[in-house]
C-alpha cells in the first residue's frame, strides 16, 4: 500500500486520512481524490536530492501531467516554475501567479499566435527547430521586443520506455539534432532580439534507470562547453523530466536521490573540463510529483460472468482514465470498501465506453465483488484527468482535495448541458 494510503477497521480504503467510501457517497463517481500532503512531500524530494548536492537548482512542473488549478496552487506556493507546452498552459501558469522568469515555454509546433503570446507574456521560450525560430525572429522584429530563448536538443538517446513515451530518440520528432546545435546557436546569437540564455533536454517519460539520463546529459554538456568556445554562455542547463514510479510493487525504479548522485557529479566535472560559468540547472518533473499522489474511485455496476472471463464492468472507461488503453499501462486496484478483506477471484475491469480496448485492469486477483462495490485505481494522479475526455458523451467527472483528515471539492462534476456548451445549431435545422 502506498504510504498515504490506510485501511480503517471496517475494511475501507482512505488516502490522506479520508474515507474513500464516504467520499464516494458524498460526491459520486467515477470521482478524482488527490492528496495535498503527497504532492508536498514529492516535490520536496525532488528538490532536495538536487539542491543538497548542486547550488542553484529550479523545478519547472510539467503542466501537461496534472494541470489542476489547485494543484498547480500547491506546487507554486512550494516555489515550483512551469514547464508549459501550449497556450492554454501559459494561461494556467499566469492564472496561478507564477512571473514569466518561471516559465520555459517547450512545446512543438507552437503556432505563431502561440509565440506572440508567450513573447508578450515575457516567459522563456525553448525553440523545438530552426523554422521555429525564423517565426519568433520574425515576430520579434516586427514587434521589436526581445525574447529570452533557448533550444530543446534530441541527443539521440533511448529511454528504454514505452515507444509512445520515448522522446529523445534520433527518429523522435522532439528538438533539434544534435549535430544541428551548433548552426542553431550561431544563428541565434546574431539575432538582436534574441537572449540565448539556455540549452533544454527531454528524453522521454516513466524512465526506471539513470544511464539515459547521464548518456544524454554528457552530451548536452558537452554542446555547452562547445557553445562556451564560441562565445555563448549559458544562464541554464535544462536536464527535462521522466523519472518514472513505480506501478507495480515488483518493478525497478528510481529516486531522485539516485538521479541527483549520478548527474551532479557528473556536470560538475564537465563544468571544469569545459570552463563554464555554473549554470542554473533545471528539472522538469510531473509524474514523479503528482502520480501517485492521486486515486480514481469507479462504483460497480455490471457483473458478467462468460466461459472464458468474469468481467466487473464499471462507472469509468478510457474517457476518464486513459493510460491502459493508450500505453497498456498497469495500475493497481484495490477495492475500496473491502481493501482487508482475502482475494479469491481473477477478473477483468471493463469500463463504460462502446470499444473492445475499453479495459481497465486485465487478470486481477481480488477478493469477490458485488454490484455497488468501489474500486479504487492507484496512481492516478499524472495523465488521468488531465487526458479525460466526454467520448460517448459522458461529462467529465468530479475531483477533491484531501489534506490530513480535511477534503475539498477542486473540480465540480460536469453536467450533460456542459457536453453542449458552446455549440450552436443554424436556424435552417431547427
Amino acid at each position: 500500500m502506498r504510504p498515504h494510503l490506510g485501511v480503517k477497521e471496517d475494511g475501507h480504503l482512505t488516502i490522506g486520512g479520508v474515507d474513500t467510501v464516504e467520499l464516494a457517497e458524498e460526491f459520486g463517481t467515477p470521482l478524482y481524490v488527490v492528496d495535498e500532503d503527497r504532492i508536498r512531500e514529492r516535490y520536496r524530494e525532488f528538490y532536495r536530492a538536487f539542491a543538497d548536492l548542486y547550488p542553484e537548482v529550479e523545478i519547472r512542473y510539467a503542466y501537461k501531467a496534472n494541470s489542476t488549478l489547485a494543484v498547480l496552487h500547491i506546487l507554486r506556493q512550494e516555489g515550483a516554475g512551469a514547464d508549459v507546452l501550449s497556450a492554454g498552459e501559459i494561461f494556467l501558469a499566469s492564472k496561478v501567479g507564477l512571473s514569466p522568469d518561471k516559465i520555459i515555454f517547450t512545446g512543438n509546433n507552437k503556432t505563431n499566435e502561440e509565440l506572440e503570446l508567450a513573447l508578450e507574456k515575457g516567459v522563456t521560450i525553448n525553440f523545438d527547430s530552426l523554422h521555429e525560430m525564423e517565426r519568433l525572429q520574425r515576430i520579434c522584429s516586427a514587434k521589436k521586443k526581445k525574447a529570452k530563448v533557448s533550444f530543446r536538443v534530441n541527443p539521440a538517446v533511448s529511454p528504454e520506455t514505452h515507444p509512445h513515451l520515448a522522446t529523445g530518440l534520433r527518429e523522435s520528432k522532439f528538438g533539434i539534432p544534435a549535430e544541428q546545435a551548433m548552426t542553431a546557436y550561431t544563428r541565434a546569437k546574431e539575432v538582436e532580439f534574441f537572449d540565448v540564455a539556455g540549452i533544454h533536454m527531454h528524453i522521454g517519460s516513466q524512465i526506471t534507470s539513470v544511464d539515459p539520463f547521464v548518456e544524454a546529459a554528457t552530451k548536452l554538456m558537452d554542446i555547452a562547453g562547445e557553445l562556451m568556445d564560441k562565445g555563448v554562455e549559458l544562464e541554464f542547463i535544462d536536464f527535462g523530466g521522466g523519472v518514472g514510479i513505480r506501478y507495480e510493487r515488483d518493478k525497478p525504479y528510481i529516486t531522485p536521490k539516485d538521479l541527483a548522485e549520478a548527474l551532479v557529479p557528473l556536470v560538475e566535472s564537465k563544468i571544469d573540463e569545459h570552463g563554464l560559468k555554473k549554470p542554473i540547472l533545471y528539472f522538469e518533473p510531473g509524474r514523479y510529483i503528482v502520480g501517485d499522489a492521486a486515486i480514481l474511485l469507479a462504483r460497480v455496476s455490471t457483473i458478467k460472468e462468460t466461459p472464458f472471463k468474469k468481467f466487473i464492468g464499471v462507472d469509468a472507461g478510457f474517457h476518464v482514465l486513459l493510460r491502459p488503453s493508450f500505453y497498456g499501462a498497469y495500475h493497481e486496484t484495490v477495492v475500496a470498501n473491502k481493501a482487508g478483506a482475502p482475494w479469491e477471484e481473477k477478473v477483468d475491469i471493463a469500463g463504460n465506453v462502446c470499444e473492445s480496448g475499453d479495459i481497465l485492469a486485465r487478470d486481477r486477483v481480488l477478493p469477490r465483488i458485488d454490484e455497488g462495490d468501489l474500486i479504487a485505481f492507484l496512481d492516478t494522479g499524472a495523465y488521468g484527468i488531465i487526458m479525460a475526455s466526454r467520448y460517448n458523451s459522458r461529462p467529465l467527472p468530479a475531483e477533491v482535495l484531501v489534506n490530513r483528515g480535511e477534503y475539498d471539492l477542486i473540480r465540480e462534476r460536469e453536467t450533460f448541458e456542459d457536453l453542449i456548451r458552446g455549440q450552436r445549431v443554424p436556424g435552417r435545422l431547427r
